[in-house]
């Protein structure tokens, strides 16, 4: 059941997992765990249709990862205007909310690759109503991960280095982008090393906010040898300008791949990141919930011969 359809829920209805069945069947998820704290994504925009199709996305990938997870979407404020839903709900409103309705305080990730200006006042907020802040998305493998596989769209690099043919427009140099400063650059340059490793081309970080750190990394790749420079969004898309993207590769006259989005690592780091910030659960609280699955276990299986028992014995 959504949020949509229990007016003025505060947080997301809790929505148990449906076990799987069968002797091959994949191994369990972990549960999250009855009473967990709700996890908020923070995101550093207001709320528009383009923010809202790519968290509501990665929150789809997240609740499919992990089952039983409360999550919901917090945004930034909107200056006094009139949101467009109902359901858009900015970061103080939920912690707020969470308060008054007596739950655990969330836990706030924040919809980020890297440092972002937005931090500051987002710790200053959870610290109010005691929640915790979780550290950004990356630098991260599975952030290297999914600029590569944008690349590989984009016809700027191949797919796999393993399979030996040549795309005539690979890049052979890229410059990767993103947003929140000099800090943010160089936190993306850890990114931008374990991407060196997968397309076995030189990588630079620059930031797309900092005016010519975008010209100057690409010029240093063209002095360095680089004949065919690209340039690479490290940025999920919320968070940055969408005409500093277009205004970057004008400037600089090279391609360009798209932005991360809703990519599945993506949402895969925002559901670890937030199961690595739960509280550790106490012996006695993981006995309770070793009981309560042996319980569920036997009664599944009482169930079964039951059911088999109401068959009657297989005419042979």
């Amino acid at each position: 059941m959504s949020t949509a359809a229990i007016p003025g829920a505060p947080l997301p209805v809790r929505t148990p997992g449906s076990r799987a069945r069968g002797r091959h069947r994949r191994p369990e998820r972990p549960e999250i765990r009855t009473g967990s704290p709700a996890l908020v994504l923070a995101v550093p925009a207001t709320a528009g249709p383009e923010s809202r199709s790519v968290v509501e996305e990665l929150l789809s990938i997240v609740r499919s990862e992990h089952a039983g997870v409360r999550a919901a979407v917090g945004y930034l404020p909107t200056d006094g205007a009139v949101s467009e839903s109902e359901d858009d709900r900015t970061v103080a409103e939920l912690l707020a909310e969470a308060a008054e309705a007596g739950l655990a305080a969330p836990v706030v990730v924040p919809l980020a690759p890297g440092p972002h200006d937005f931090l500051t006042g987002l710790h200053a907020l959870a610290a109010e109503y005691g929640a915790t802040v979780t550290d950004t998305l990356g630098p991260h493998p599975l952030l290297a991960e999914a600029v590569h596989v944008r690349l590989s769209e984009a016809g700027l690099a191949r797919a796999d280095r393993a399979r030996l043919f040549a795309i005539a427009t690979a890049a052979d140099g890229v410059v990767l982008t993103t947003v929140g400063g000099e800090d943010a650059a160089a936190a993306a340059g850890i990114t931008g090393v374990l991407l060196a490793a997968r397309l076995a081309v030189p990588v630079v970080a620059a930031a797309l906010d900092v005016p010519g750190s975008v010209a100057d990394a690409v010029n240093h790749l063209k002095e360095t040898g680089s004949q065919r420079p690209a340039l690479a969004p490290l940025v999920i898309g919320p968070e940055a300008d969408s005409e500093l993207l277009a205004t970057a590769a004008e400037e600089t006259g090279c391609p360009s791949a798209a932005p991360l989005g809703a990519y599945p690592t993506v949402g895969q780091l925002i559901a670890s990141t937030y199961l690595a910030a739960l509280p550790t659960p106490t012996p006695e609280e993981l006995a309770q919930a070793e009981a309560e699955a042996a319980a569920a276990a036997g009664a599944e299986e009482g169930s079964r011969g039951a059911h088999a028992a109401a068959q009657g014995p297989v005419e042979a």
